[in-house]
């Protein structure tokens, strides 16, 4: 039976020319030079940068309603849906090149490059420091306190991985058709997220007001908030998408043959999950 006869399409859709991509690009080049202007105190700076990012937003509401308009018309055979599977397995595989250089370089901070400094030769230059981590570095002299895995963490921990459960739940009962179970699931897994988040912020505004640690408390300081924030930031979009997921939901997108967007940002929310364990091993619990 030819593909025509049972109902799929026979052919590989194209869209047609589209004026986001400029749109897009503009955005980016206001942000950008929004940044250099700030970062250099020039007046316009701050306002660049909100109007690239206002562009970009109304550009991420405009492409992607674009695409689930052309989704829910069925105009993509399963060859698009293929591709989709394939953009955002790379477009993971990319996240976790990220993260990875970032797990790399708090590796050979803690295992190169502190114990070099408590060599005979550092010990010449910086005779009163101790090479043990965690450390702000032979230069800082101020305290601080280490953000331990107990408290916050941990309950961010057990959080993440609940959202992990129920969102696997929710996949099911799509799965199975079951709509009012998808959406309560559904609903729970943006809930445990968002609320991750919260916890986040409030632990960061503890470490900066109590604990003395900051982004410029020397090398620890910096490798500590560089992973944990970006990470919040990978959460923050996730729970987001969860939520796109959500109201696409309730007016009755995805069925059981078709809901990629579904399974696409299932996907990311589980990376995610196991990118805070490596988080809460490596940064929390063994400092």
């Amino acid at each position: 039976m030819s593909a025509a006869a049972n109902g799929a399409k026979p052919y590989y859709y194209v869209p047609q020319p589209s004026h986001w991509p400029i749109t897009g690009s503009l955005a980016l080049l206001l942000m950008g030079a929004g940044a250099a202007f700030w970062f250099n105190a020039y007046a316009a700076g701050p306002w660049m940068t909100a109007a690239g990012f206002a562009i970009l937003v109304f550009m991420l509401f405009g492409w992607f309603g674009t695409v689930i308009g052309e989704s829910e018309a069925r105009l993509y055979n399963r060859k698009v849906d293929l591709s989709f599977r394939w953009s955002m397995s790379w477009f993971i595989f990319s996240e976790v090149m990220f993260f990875a250089a970032f797990f790399g370089a708090l590796f050979y901070v803690r295992n190169i490059s502190v114990p070099d400094l408590g060599s005979l030769s550092a010990k010449l230059l910086w005779p009163d420091y101790a090479a043990q981590w965690p450390t702000n570095g032979p230069y800082e002299k101020a305290q601080f306190t280490p953000m331990g895995a107990m408290g916050i963490p941990l309950l961010n921990t057990i959080i993440l991985l609940t959202s992990g459960v129920t969102l696997t739940i929710a996949h099911h009962a799509l799965k199975a058709g079951h709509r009012g179970v998808l959406t309560f699931w559904l609903a729970a897994t943006i809930v445990l997220g968002f609320t991750f988040v919260g916890f986040q912020a409030y632990e960061y505004i503890h470490a900066y007001t109590e604990m003395n640690l900051k982004l410029t408390t020397g090398v620890y300081g910096s490798t500590f908030f560089m992973l944990t924030g970006f990470h919040g930031l990978h959460v923050t979009v996730g729970a987001t998408m969860l939520l796109v997921m959500f109201f696409r939901v309730l007016k009755g997108h995805f069925d059981a043959e078709h809901h990629f967007a579904f399974e696409a940002t299932a996907w990311y929310w589980h990376f995610v999950d196991v990118v805070w364990l490596l988080l809460f091993v490596l940064v929390y619990w063994l400092i």
